[in-house]
């Protein structure tokens, strides 16, 4: 706090502090909260409504009666006037009794984790595997990418290549999507390549593999720009020394490169992890229904088709749960903190 205030002054520091509690509460503490309290209960019938519906059936029973009593009291008008007393109240108390016996109790319960099933637990399995798949693969494509610019001599070539990678993404996702849909549908480019090498079509659509493709491509940045930006902080000198020493090419990543990319590594990873896991137009578009949904249209389905918030929270605050697992074990993993992160 004393670093902020001789920084920026007192003012400034209050406004910016301001604005960082704005940010960390009501936009990211607030909705994990409310998504984690509407997970953890239901509506469901209040308790003994089966009792409050014999008592009203004997209430109605006992207004029949008072009915019949009431048209053998036309000439005797205190007896008249008690009945009507007696049947508003009966009326009031069954208006009572029918409302305590509809309206829905809240309760709290796991009843809505429970919900998932074997099929949608299958499902949810199958896209955490895919989504670490999706990360596996961006990590293999983007390290001799982000490591051979970083070795660049001028910076001047390395930023020219950094701007290539950029410049695709001034188009819109959604279109950049729906492009490799094209280029990977059956009658596309790809397949058509393929048929005039004498090679079957690949189901890239179908089989779900299109989305494996379409995903790298559209996280690759998420995993190139952290290891870039780590790998330019190595030491050049590093590597020729270990070269001059006569280590070979795969023993000078295992032992100097990849130890210094380590949190390049690990924010990579844990980005483009939950991107894939969280995504939802990317597997939508391109299986067009054909495949096995994602783990996020079933939250979709669950807050906007079947309109149950509570299962949706359910399940979503399950897939948040998986990233902050994979988080933390990724930190343990490359033993690195926070803080390294953070860089």
């Amino acid at each position: 706090m004393t670093s902020l205030i001789r920084a920026f002054g007192g003012p400034l520091t209050c406004l910016i502090l301001f604005f960082s509690g704005v940010w960390v509460l009501g936009l990211i503490a607030a909705p994990q909260i409310i998504m984690i309290d509407k997970s953890l209960w239901r509506m469901e019938r209040p308790v003994g409504a089966a009792e409050l519906s014999v008592q009203i059936d004997g209430l109605y029973n006992r207004l029949d009666l008072l009915a019949l009593d009431r048209s053998t009291l036309a000439d005797q008008p205190e007896k008249l006037a008690a009945v009507d007393t007696e049947t508003g109240a009966i009326q009031a108390q069954i208006a009572d009794l029918e409302r305590a016996e509809t309206t829905p109790v809240k309760t709290y319960t796991l009843d809505n984790f429970r919900q998932m099933g074997a099929a949608h637990f299958a499902i949810f399995v199958r896209t955490i595997l895919a989504s670490l798949a999706v990360s596996a693969l961006a990590l293999m494509v983007c390290y001799p990418i982000a490591f051979a610019v970083a070795q660049l001599k001028t910076a001047r070539t390395a930023a020219l290549i950094m701007l290539m990678l950029v410049v695709p993404y001034a188009i819109n996702e959604l279109l950049r999507i729906f492009a490799w849909q094209m280029l990977l549908g059956p009658n596309g480019p790809v397949n058509a390549v393929l048929g005039a090498l004498g090679l079957p079509a690949v189901p890239f659509l179908e089989s779900g593999a299109g989305v494996f493709i379409a995903m790298v491509y559209a996280y690759i940045l998420f995993m190139v720009f952290p290891l870039y930006n780590v790998l330019e902080t190595l030491d050049k000198n590093q590597i020729e020394a270990a070269r001059d020493l006569g280590a070979p090419v795969w023993q000078i990543h295992r032992r100097v490169v990849i130890p210094h990319a380590r949190p390049g590594i690990a924010v990579g990873c844990i980005m483009t992890f939950m991107l894939s896991v969280g995504s939802y137009s990317v597997p939508y578009i391109m299986t067009r229904g054909t495949a096995a949904p994602w783990f996020t249209q079933l939250i979709y389905n669950r807050f906007f088709e079947a309109t149950n918030w509570n299962v949706g929270a359910a399940y979503a605050l399950s897939l948040l749960i998986v990233c902050m697992i994979f988080v933390f074990l990724m930190m343990r993993l490359l033993k690195v903190s926070l803080k390294d992160i953070a860089k």
